[in-house]
C-alpha cells in the first residue's frame, strides 16, 4: 500500500468562542499525484443564539452559493430549510409542539424567488382536548390539485373485547397511500399478533390515490379491494417480546430458536400444508457476538474469521463439508485485507481458479486504491468477456457453468470526483476485449445534481432534469419518470411509442415509503403483457398475465432469519417452468457489503455466481440454466434488480451505472452536504441498508459502535412520541450521545401522564444546579430495559421497531444502560438541539444516567 497521500492529511476542525463548528478542513490528495494537496474546507454559519444558519461545500461557496441555509424559531426548531439539493421545505408545529403543517417541493424560479408551482402542502389533524390528542389523519394537496386525505387512523376503544386483544386505545386501523393496515390482535409485550393488509381498489392504477375523505368507516371501507378479508400475518412471541413463529398470508409458518445470549440459533420452514423443514440448523458466536459459523438446510457450512485486534471480517468460507451429499466442495472463499483505517484492500476468492486466456493472467481477485478522503478511485478485477459498456440492461448470465478460462478478461477503473464529492467519470478498460469506454455525468453548476453525459452536457440544463425537490425527471433520453407528491418514484417508461401504448413499470407504497406493489406493462404485437408483485411480510405475491389469461403465479417465501445468507422459496401455482423443481429453495450468500454472489439449491449445488463492479452493475454472471438465472431477484447490495436496472433500497433507488441515487437523501445530511453521493464514495468498504445513510459493517462490538447513531430514519421514530426531538443540521447523527439523549427524551415523555410530562420538563429544564437536576433525573425512573419499554408502550403498525433496532440484533452488547455509563463519561457539554430552550448544559442521558 502506497502510504504517501495520507501523510499530513488531518481532519482540522475550526470553533468559534462559543465552540460551534464553523470550518471543517480536509486534505486531498491523490495516489497518482502525492505531492499536490488540495484544501477542501466546508463552512458553517450561526446566530447569535448559536443556531445553524448556513452550511456550504468547498464547491458550491466559491459560486457564492450555500447547500443548507435555516430559518429558526426561537426556540431553535427549523421552520425553512433551503437545500440547494432537495428544495424548500417550510415545517409548523402546533403549541404542544406536534407537526401541523409543512410544504414541500418548493423550488426556486430563475429570479430567485420561490416557486409554489410545484409545492405539495401536507397538514395533520388530531383529536380534541378531551382526548389524548392523536393523529385521526394527514391531508395533502399539490399546488392546483384537490386536497386529499391520504391517511386516517382509528384507535381501540376500552371494551372488555379490546382489552383481551391488548388492543385498548392502540391504532388498529390505519388507511394509508396503499390502503389499510389493520391491527387485530397484540401481545402484552407490545408485539402485533396478527396484521392483515388490503389494498385499494384498483391499486395497479398508478394514478389511482387514497382519499379517505369523511367519517364513515364504511365509506372507507367500500373503497377497499375485496380479496376475501385482505392478507393476514400471524405472530407468536415469547414473554420477552421475541419472535417465534410468523405465519404469512399463504399459510407458510417460519419458526426461529434463540441461544441465552437472545441470538439466533436455529430456523425452521412450515410450508402450507406441509412438514417442518430446516433452513439454519445451528449458528455459534464469538465471545464479542461475532458470527463465527452457519449450518444450513442444505447441509452447507459457513464459517468466518476476524482479525483479533480490530474484529474486522477478514474471511467468509461457504463450503460443502466431508460426507455431503453433493460431495465435499469448497464453494466460495473470500478473504479481504484492509488499510489501518478499515478500507477494503483486496478481495480474493481462493475457491476460484486462476485462469489464463490471451496471454493474460485472470485472477479471483480485486484491488482498490483510495485518495486521502478515503475515496475509491482505482479498482481492478475480473468481467465476463462479453460484458460490454455497463448501462440499464443487465448482463446475460453464461450458461451453464463455465469450467475454461475463455470466459474472463481483466478490467481497471478509474473514478473521478469534484470537490463536493460528485462522481463525475467512470473510466473502464479491458484491454483483451477492446471493452474500453468512459461514462461520464453531468453535474449542475447551482447544485450535486447530476446526469448522465448522454442527456446534457451543459451543466446549466440539469436543473431542468429534476423536480422541485430533488428527483430526477428522465433515466435515460426518452425514459421518462413520474414522482408521487411523498417523492416516490412512481412510474418509469423505459419504451416510449409513437401511436401506441407505452411500456412502464409502476410502483405503489405504504405510509413509510415502502414498496407494496410493482405493476410492470409490456406491449407486444399479440398481446399486453404484464407483471405484477405483491409484497407482504415474508412473502412475496408474483403473477404474470398475457392479454386477459393468467400464464403464471408463483409464491416467494422470504425466509426473515436465516443467519447471514437470504433464504427464498419458490412455490408456483400455476405456470411453474419445467426447468425448474416445485418448491425450489435457494440460499443466497453475502459478502461484507450485502452482496449476493453465491446462490444455492436445497440440495447445496450451484444454481449461479455473480460478481459486481464496485458501484454496482454485473460484472460476472454464471448459472446452470438460463431460466433459473431469470428467477434470481436478490443482486448488488442485497437489493432487487428492477427491470429498469435500478436497485431499490427501501427509500431511495440507486443507478449504479452512473454511482448516484436517482433522489436526494430524504434522512438530509446524515450522509454529509452532498444528497445524492453514494455510501460516501467509498463502495467497497461501506454500504446502505434502505437509502438513508452509510456505515461499516465491521463496527465495534465492544464500544456500541457506529450504528447506534441517529439518522432520519430513526429520528422519526422518536418525534412520532417526542414531537420536538429534531436532529441539528450539520452534525455527526453517528455519535451515540445523540442516539441515547433522544432515547432519554422519549422516556421523559413516555412514561408520565401530559401534566406529570409538563412539571417534568419545567422543572428539569429551569433547574440551574446540577444537583437539583440529578433529583429530577432520579424522579424519571428510567428503565434499564428502556428500548422494550417504548416499543411496547408506543406501539403501532406505523412504528417499524423491528427495522429501528436491527442493527443492534447482531449485537449482545446492545446494553443501553452500559453505554449509557460510557457516555457519561465522554460526553461533552455542548448545544442540544432537541433541549426545548436550546441551552448549553448537562446531557440528559448523563443527568439520568448518573441519577441511577
Amino acid at each position: 500500500m502506497n502510504t504517501s497521500p495520507f501523510i499530513s492529511t488531518p481532519t482540522v476542525t475550526v470553533l468559534d468562542n462559543r465552540g460551534l463548528t464553523v470550518r471543517d478542513i480536509a486534505y486531498h490528495r491523490h495516489p497518482d499525484t502525492p505531492d499536490v494537496t488540495t484544501g477542501c474546507i466546508t463552512r458553517h454559519r450561526y446566530d447569535a443564539r448559536g443556531f445553524l444558519t448556513q452550511s456550504a461545500d468547498p464547491r458550491l461557496h466559491e459560486t457564492g452559493l450555500a447547500n443548507f441555509s435555516y430559518l429558526t424559531d426561537l426556540a431553535g426548531s427549523v421552520l425553512r430549510t433551503v437545500s440547494i439539493d432537495a428544495g424548500i421545505t417550510l415545517t409548523l408545529n402546533d403549541a404542544a409542539g406536534r407537526p401541523f403543517m409543512a410544504v414541500s417541493n418548493i423550488g426556486t424560479a430563475d429570479d430567485g424567488t420561490e416557486d409554489l408551482s410545484r409545492a405539495v402542502t401536507r397538514t395533520w389533524q388530531y383529536e380534541d382536548a378531551t382526548l389524548p390528542g392523536r393523529p385521526v389523519s394527514i391531508t395533502e394537496q399539490p399546488t392546483g390539485e384537490a386536497a386529499h386525505i391520504t391517511e386516517r387512523f382509528v384507535y381501540a376503544g376500552n371494551t372488555d373485547k379490546e382489552k383481551a386483544l391488548n388492543l385498548a386505545g392502540a391504532c388498529v386501523s390505519h388507511y394509508d397511500t396503499a390502503g389499510l393496515t389493520q391491527t387485530d390482535s397484540v401481545a402484552l409485550t407490545g408485539v402485533p399478533l396478527a396484521v392483515t393488509r388490503r389494498l385499494l381498489k384498483d391499486a395497479d392504477n398508478p394514478d389511482m390515490v387514497a382519499d379517505w375523505q369523511g367519517d364513515d368507516v364504511s365509506a372507507w371501507n367500500a373503497l377497499l379491494a375485496g380479496e376475501s378479508g385482505g392478507y393476514t400475518t400471524l405472530t407468536t412471541a415469547d414473554a420477552t417480546g421475541a419472535v417465534l413463529t410468523t405465519t404469512d398470508a399463504k399459510g407458510n409458518q417460519q419458526r426461529v430458536t434463540y441461544d441465552v445470549a437472545g441470538l439466533l440459533s436455529g430456523c425452521w420452514l412450515t410450508l402450507r400444508g406441509g412438514t417442518e423443514q430446516v433452513i439454519v440448523s445451528s449458528l455459534t458466536y464469538s465471545a464479542a457476538g461475532q458470527k463465527l459459523r452457519e449450518v444450513h438446510g442444505n447441509g452447507v457450512v459457513t464459517t468466518y474469521t476476524y482479525e483479533v485486534e480490530t474484529q474486522r471480517l477478514t474471511g467468509i468460507k461457504t463450503a460443502r463439508p466431508a460426507g455431503h451429499a453433493a460431495g465435499a466442495k469448497v464453494l466460495q472463499d473470500l478473504r479481504y485485507e484492509y488499510d489501518p483505517v478499515g478500507n477494503v484492500l483486496k478481495i480474493t476468492n481462493d475457491a476460484e481458479e486462476t485462469r489464463f486466456w490471451r496471454n493474460q493472467k485472470v485472477v479471483p481477485e480485486n484491488t482498490y486504491v483510495y485518495d486521502s478522503l478515503y475515496q475509491l478511485v482505482s479498482a481492478t478485477g475480473r468481467e465476463m468477456a462479453n460484458a460490454g459498456q455497463q448501462g440499464s440492461n443487465p448482463l446475460s448470465a453464461t450458461v451453464p457453468l463455465p469450467d475454461d478460462g475463455a470466459a474472463y478478461t481483466n478490467y481497471t477503473r478509474t473514478y473521478t470526483y469534484d470537490e463536493a464529492g460528485n462522481l463525475t467519470q467512470i473510466r473502464h478498460s479491458a484491454p483483451s476485449t477492446n471493452n474500453t469506454y468512459t461514462t461520464k455525468i453531468t453535474i449542475s453548476d447551482r447544485s450535486n445534481r447530476g446526469v448522465l453525459s448522454t442527456l446534457t452536457e451543459n451543466p446549466a440544463e440539469v436543473e431542468a432534469l429534476f423536480t422541485a425537490g430533488g428527483q430526477q425527471t428522465r433515466l435515460q433520453p426518452g425514459q421518462a419518470l413520474v414522482w408521487t407528491p411523498r417523492n416516490e418514484l412512481q412510474t418509469v417508461t423505459p419504451v416510449v411509442r409513437d401511436g401506441s401504448t407505452d411500456d412502464r413499470e409502476s410502483y405503489r407504497y405504504d405510509a413509510g415509503s415502502q414498496r407494496v406493489l410493482k405493476m410492470s406493462v409490456q406491449e407486444t404485437k399479440a398481446s399486453t403483457q404484464k407483471q405484477r408483485v405483491l409484497y407482504l411480510p415474508g412473502l412475496e405475491l408474483h403473477s404474470t398475465q398475457s392479454g386477459n389469461t393468467e400464464t403464471e403465479s408463483l409464491e416467494v417465501i422470504t425466509v426473515g432469519e436465516a443467519g447471514r445468507a437470504q433464504v427464498r422459496v419458490l412455490h408456483w401455482t400455476s405456470g411453474r417452468p419445467a426447468e425448474i423443481t416445485g418448491d425450489q429453495i435457494r440460499y443466497s450468500y453475502d459478502n461484507l457489503t450485502g452482496s449476493s454472489g453465491l446462490e444455492l439449491d436445497g440440495d447445496g449445488s450451484i444454481i449461479s455466481a455473480e460478481e459486481y463492479y464496485p458501484y454496482g452493475g454485473t460484472a460476472v454472471w454464471t448459472a446452470r440454466s438460463a431460466v433459473e438465472a431469470d428467477y434470481k431477484t436478490l443482486s448488488y447490495s442485497g437489493k432487487e434488480r428492477d427491470a429498469t436496472g435500478l436497485y431499490y433500497y427501501g427509500y431511495r433507488y440507486y443507478q449504479p451505472w452512473a454511482g448516484r441515487w436517482l433522489s436526494a437523501d430524504p434522512a438530509g445530511t446524515v450522509d454529509g452536504l452532498n444528497l445524492f453521493r453514494m455510501v460516501r464514495n467509498n463502495p467497497v468498504t461501506l454500504k446502505d441498508n434502505d437509502g438513508l445513510i452509510s456505515f461499516e459493517d465491521h463496527y465495534s462490538h465492544t464500544e456500541g459502535g457506529m450504528v447506534y447513531g441517529l439518522s432520519e430514519s430513526r429520528s422519526q421514530y422518536i418525534r412520532k412520541i417526542s414531537p420536538k426531538f429534531s436532529i441539528a443540521d450539520n452534525t455527526d447523527t453517528l455519535v451515540i450521545d445523540k442516539y441515547n439523549n433522544a432515547l432519554a427524551m422519549t422516556i421523559m415523555f413516555g412514561q408520565h401522564s401530559e401534566t406529570q410530562n409538563q412539571q417534568i420538563n419545567l422543572d428539569f429544564y429551569s433547574a440551574t444546579e446540577d444537583k437539583t437536576q440529578k433529583k429530577l433525573g432520579a424522579k424519571i425512573k428510567v428503565p434499564g430495559e428502556i428500548f422494550d419499554v417504548v416499543k411496547r408502550k408506543f406501539n403501532h403498525p406505523e412504528f417499524k421497531w423491528d427495522d429501528y433496532s436491527s442493527p443492534g440484533k447482531d449485537n449482545p452488547k446492545f446494553n443501553i444502560p452500559k453505554i449509557y455509563q460510557q457516555v457519561a463519561k465522554k460526553i461533552r457539554a455542548g448545544l442540544l438541539p432537541w433541549l426545548p430552550d436550546g441551552r448549553k448544559g448537562v446531557s440528559c442521558a448523563q443527568t439520568i444516567m448518573e441519577a441511577r
